[in-house]
């Protein structure tokens, strides 16, 4: 009897075992592909069945997208990027960020190098010919860096008489608008394919101007303070949106319901708050995704 006893309860603790390792598949922090289920051959299938996303970034903006001594880049873009694969059920370590340049954002989407982009990437109609976007999750403005002790440039207006050099970056939006305020491009307006060289650049003498969004500036101002300034005020709204597939809607469709419920429950804040808001830049409200 007493064998007959011991093996039954061995049994039932067997049993129970069983039963906790099955109810472990649902519990955790939900970024196993386990604890998440997604339509039949969507592209959020897919990633949370490989547990592997690629995600284009910059990787010298400041308070945005910068490669830290981590080795991999830090900033609002790439925590906003984070929440998206959080809501994916995929883990953070599983992320292979790719550099994206502004020149190259709408190529690595088109021929599949990443999976999104999150890059300051601005929402415009001429992007939308090759590329489609969710969001936007933040609106910046263009303005002006310069030299702490300039006082000859004070907006974009300054770049008309044909006098000063301005920096910026190939294939970006800010590179197409001060195009509107210079004389003469071919002499005035010097393009790199990234904001660093434009920086180092103005420090150097080559260029008397950089010019980009205010809160990438900004974040170049609180890396040297007794170096820099904004001249003047913004004088564009940008967009800032997630660049994916044009033609997947599904995924659109999800990163902007990810959004929308991060603008919610704080985690959008909290992302702005970790980075790029300890530059002094304000957050604002949560935009109005713009679900075409």
């Amino acid at each position: 009897m007493r064998m007959k006893r011991v093996a039954a309860l061995a049994a039932a603790a067997t049993l129970a075992l069983g039963m906790a390792a099955c109810g472990g598949d649902d519990g955790g922090e939900g970024t196993g592909a386990g604890s998440k289920s997604f339509a039949a051959g969507t592209t959020m299938e897919r990633l949370n069945k490989a547990q592997s996303i690629k995600i284009g970034t910059k990787f010298d903006q400041p308070g945005f997208g910068l490669k830290g001594l981590s080795g991999k880049p830090e900033g609002f873009d790439v925590e906003v990027a984070k929440i998206l694969v959080k809501e994916l059920g995929i883990p953070e370590d599983k992320i292979e960020w790719v550099e994206a340049p502004s020149k190259v954002r709408e190529d690595v989407i088109v021929n599949g190098t990443v999976d999104l982009v999150a890059a300051t990437y601005t929402i415009n109609d001429k992007r939308k010919e090759r590329v489609a976007f969710a969001g936007p999750y933040y609106e910046a403005g263009q303005n002006i860096l310069v030299k702490k002790d300039d006082t000859t440039i004070t907006g974009p207006d300054s770049f008309k008489d044909g006098t000063k050099k301005v920096c910026s970056v190939t294939g970006s939006t800010p590179a197409e608008e001060i195009k509107k305020y210079v004389k003469d491009v071919a002499t005035q307006l010097v393009l790199f394919d990234t904001y660093d060289k434009c920086k180092d650049a103005l420090k150097g003498g080559q260029v008397d101007a950089v010019t980009t969004d205010n809160v990438i500036l900004l974040g170049y101002i609180a890396k040297d303070e007794a170096s820099f300034k904004l001249a003047g005020d913004n004088f564009t709204k940008e967009p800032y949106g997630i660049g994916v597939k044009k033609e997947d809607t599904e995924f659109r469709n999800f990163i902007n319901d990810t959004l929308e419920k991060a603008f919610a429950d704080g985690s959008w804040k909290k992302a702005w708050d970790d980075t790029a808001g300890k530059f002094g830049a304000e957050l604002g409200s949560a935009p109005t995704v713009n679900r075409y």
